[in-house]
């Protein structure tokens, strides 16, 4: 989830020889093929972005592509600002988010909040693998729709390591990780404000709140299914089988002590309280005057804070659990994509959608998801979808028809390209990180292969229920 700031969506209306925007692409493409081939060259995504975010810029500013003029003569409250080129590209919400959504539930779970969760669902589950991973899955849907998908990554991702843990299963926790991780971007589509795409497609669209939850709802809820049943059957997940299993599963589970984590009754309840009120506070942010021009980012950094004043005398040793290396790539990519949009980039992937629009009203929409969500899964989902949406704009058969499929291709590709590739969104990536955080190994390519079944059933019933709805 990222929002880039307004001029930059205007900053590639400067002419761009076809040749520099194809090396420019060439660049991206090399950079992609680099993380495919993260272990084979050990390297961390954060030093191989890095790397071609100094080439980028290194070339953005040789072939006169950046806006050195507009960032050093920045007017904010009548006040002068200079700022280097690379600093506005980066989305420091999404910075801010991670940051700070990170550090709250690192403080949060001291107080045995999270360990008591996991334990009550854990007991919910019966010790069943299956209805763990359902109950998981459902939970990750819902507080993608209401949360932004980074959060309730971190969020469940933790909860979910604690589940499993308890009843010896780790060995499932990669496949339970994993799901969770695509669930979030099924889960973005759900209303018109569980991700960016949505907010800019449907704005520019004129659909309405309530259409759009109604048009979603349907396809998220089969997604949702399909996708916990294919992650049952791929990581074999299954239901305890003979009475005996289920038995020694029961007895084990009664054995938990959900308040074993407690230290501190009276941090225990004002961890709950904090959590409840955050989620209510990013759920309703849009909506809160002041905090809505603040945004999500200061939502998160605010009660990171707050639950740190707990450990005010040594806060500095959560500031070393950060994952540094998933910030640092993260202001890398954005630097580099970036860029890529100075160089008109997006805008030859936007062309060549173009002849798609001629496909027909059926084949049309079809091959417009599945190209976006091509195009999405390797550069910023937010660009294309603004990109994507001022095309459509511009045909006066579409710009007039809320209900016209080619909004909603663009909308299920933009978020369900998140699940090709663990750098398609900003969820999928984290999931990654949280993975590796438990030592299990999963390489770009390596998610690639697992995912894809996924996403070609997710974009196949995407393409269904776009024929048959629209």
């Amino acid at each position: 989830m990222s929002i880039l700031p307004n001029f930059l969506a205007s900053s590639s209306a400067h002419s761009v020889s076809p040749g520099v925007t194809y090396i420019f692409l060439g660049l991206l493409v090399c950079m992609i093929l680099c993380l495919a081939l993260e272990e084979k060259i050990h390297a961390k995504k954060s030093l191989i972005v890095g790397l071609f975010s100094v080439v980028a810029l290194f070339l953005g500013a040789w072939f006169n592509l950046l806006p050195f003029t507009d960032v050093s003569n920045l007017v904010i409250g009548g006040h002068k600002i200079s700022l280097p080129v690379y600093i506005p590209g980066v989305d420091w919400e999404v910075i801010a988010i991670i940051l700070g959504s990170s550090l709250f539930v690192d403080v949060t779970s001291k107080s045995g909040l999270f360990t008591w969760v996991a334990v009550k669902l854990t007991k919910l589950s019966s010790g069943d693998p299956l209805r763990l991973l359902i109950l998981y899955g459902v939970m990750t849907v819902v507080f993608s729709a209401v949360l932004n998908n980074v959060t309730a990554m971190i969020i469940v991702g933790s909860l979910t390591g604690v589940s499993l843990k308890k009843l010896n299963q780790s060995e499932k926790l990669l496949g339970f990780l994993l799901v969770e991780g695509l669930l979030t971007n099924i889960g973005g589509l759900l209303t018109l404000i569980s991700s960016v795409p949505n907010i800019i497609v449907g704005k520019t669209a004129g659909i309405e709140f309530i259409d759009f939850f109604l048009k979603a709802a349907p396809y998220v809820v089969i997604a949702t299914v399909v996708t916990l049943w294919l992650g049952s059957r791929l990581f074999k997940i299954g239901s305890l089988k003979t009475e005996e299993e289920k038995t020694s599963a029961k007895n084990l589970v009664a054995g938990f002590d959900e308040n074993e984590g407690i230290e501190s009754p009276g941090f225990f309840r004002f961890g709950a309280i904090m959590t409840f009120v955050f989620i209510g506070t990013v759920a309703m942010t849009s909506q809160l005057p002041v905090v809505n021009e603040l945004g999500l980012g200061f939502v998160a950094l605010s009660f990171a804070g707050i639950m740190l004043v707990r450990y005010k005398s040594v806060a500095d040793r959560f500031y070393k659990t950060i994952d540094w290396d998933l910030l640092f790539f993260f202001v890398c990519l954005f630097a580099v994509i970036n860029v890529m949009e100075h160089a008109r980039v997006l805008n030859l992937i936007g062309d060549w959608l173009m002849p798609i629009m001629g496909l027909g009203d059926s084949a049309g929409p079809a091959a417009l998801l599945v190209a976006s969500a091509a195009a999405s899964s390797v550069t910023d989902n937010i660009p294309l979808a603004a990109m994507l949406a001022k095309i459509l704009g511009a045909m006066p058969e579409i710009s007039s028809n809320p209900d016209s499929p080619y909004w909603w291709a663009v909308i299920f590709g933009s978020n369900l390209g998140g699940n090709i590739t663990p750098i398609g969104s900003a969820s999928t990536l984290v999931s990654v990180t949280i993975i590796h955080k438990y030592g299990l190994k999963l390489s770009f390519a390596g998610f690639v292969k697992v995912a894809l079944p996924y996403a070609i059933i997710q974009l196949a019933l995407g393409v269904v229920y776009l024929l048959i709805t629209t």
